[in-house]
């Protein structure tokens, strides 16, 4: 590993722990010959996902592609960095322990809302709604009232006791 700062490769680990999830480590690095301190990461290398598009053309999966567009459904809602890469982390997982390595986008598109519903309703419509490709207002409509009866239906199902026997 090389110095940001000087390039020189001679440099010692001065503190390693478990990122993400235990699926990184996390090693604070000190220049022999500078002493800058710097962070790198050590992950395994895993097969690359190839992503079916619903054009038919297949691309590279990119964690950064995700993230951004789960970004754009949480803006200007309560929703932290952290926890939008943690469905990241969340979808990876899923996709890491699928046989194969090509997935179709629609999956990917639901398990991101399997994992946004119960963070923020509000980012979980926005995302639906770009990725379910809504056509008209009716359509958005039909989705809310749908999302709402079954939300409606979940806290009955919730407040009802169990009667005694």
């Amino acid at each position: 590993m090389r110095c940001p700062q000087c390039d020189d490769p001679d440099n010692r680990v001065v503190d390693t722990r478990v990122s993400r999830g235990g699926r990184a480590l996390r090693r604070r690095r000190e220049c022999l010959a500078c002493g800058t301190r710097f962070t790198t990461y050590e992950f395994v290398e895993e097969r690359p996902i190839q992503v079916l598009k619903q054009s038919g053309a297949v691309e590279e999966y990119d964690r950064a592609k995700l993230i951004r567009a789960v970004k754009t459904a949480c803006a200007k809602r309560p929703v932290s960095m952290s926890a939008i890469e943690e469905i990241a982390d969340l979808v990876e997982d899923t996709l890491g322990r699928q046989a194969g390595v090509e997935v179709r986008s629609a999956r990917i598109g639901e398990l991101v809302m399997e994992h946004l519903k119960p963070l923020d309703r509000v980012a979980y419509v926005r995302f639906a709604s770009v990725y379910r490709n809504f056509q008209d207002a009716d359509e958005f409509q039909e989705f809310v009232d749908e999302m709402n009866e079954r939300g409606r239906l979940e806290l009955q199902s919730r407040e009802q006791s169990e009667l005694p026997l």
